[in-house]
């Protein structure tokens, strides 16, 4: 779509901050106001979005718009889906199945993985069970309980955050930590790349697995900037 209005910005409303074009607010897809509920921050940065397109939108260099979308579209009305979606990670979460060798392998895994779950332990109540090889075990009933409740607690915003993580890295227990505040985005992404990572050092790596993580590394860092917009 080509760009069809002047200037991008945003305005103050009795529910928050609207985002307009040419003084004229905005939808979502789904057709609802797009509209921030007390962070201005945020909603400055997706009126600059719009407003550094030239002649032609495009969604994927406006990831701040995107999603906020995502948040007013999906998450609200489908947060019980949401909650349920995440706790599903934490049943296999990357960060538990660790590799029987090689032992370099496993060594790096135990060095930065089991850091985040003592956190996980001593800090949220929800201690993981650690397993080798990928064949799934059931993780304790009040741990994946715990979790959700964590989750629960996080206010439309930081769930969203939080859902773009553990859908990018593979991993509720490093979704949790970014949301709340244990790791940023960039952390996230080398933790959740260990495995390629030794892989791609031993037998080098291909364009389509070069952009695959291009593109994982950009939705991690997307939802490590909205936490960082909303405070």
């Amino acid at each position: 779509m080509k760009r069809f209005y002047k200037q991008a910005s945003f305005a103050e409303t009795p529910d928050g901050y609207a985002i307009t074009l040419d003084g004229k607010p905005i939808r979502t897809t789904a057709g609802k106001p797009l509209i921030i509920d007390r962070h201005q921050k945020l909603a400055q940065e997706i009126a600059a979005e719009w407003e550094a397109q030239v002649e032609t939108i495009k969604p994927s260099t406006m990831p701040m718009t995107q999603l906020a979308t995502t948040a007013l579209d999906r998450v609200v009305p489908e947060r019980k889906a949401i909650l349920s979606h995440l706790v599903a990670y934490a049943e296999t979460d990357l960060l538990c199945y660790r590799a029987q060798s090689p032992a370099g392998l496993r060594a790096r895994q135990d060095t930065h993985w089991q850091p985040l779950l003592d956190w996980l332990d001593s800090e949220l109540g929800a201690a993981l069970v650690v397993t080798e090889g990928i064949v799934a075990i059931e993780q304790p009933s009040h741990a994946l309980t715990r979790i959700h409740g964590c989750f629960d607690g996080l206010d439309t915003w930081r769930l969203t955050a939080a859902q773009v993580a553990a859908a990018a890295s593979g991993s509720a227990v490093l979704a949790l930590a970014l949301a709340w505040g244990r790791v940023d985005g960039e952390q996230v992404f080398t933790l959740s790349q260990i495995d390629d990572d030794w892989q791609t050092e031993r037998w080098g790596d291909d364009a389509e697995a070069v952009q695959r993580r291009k593109n994982l590394r950009a939705d991690i860092l997307a939802a490590d900037k909205l936490l960082r917009l909303i405070g």
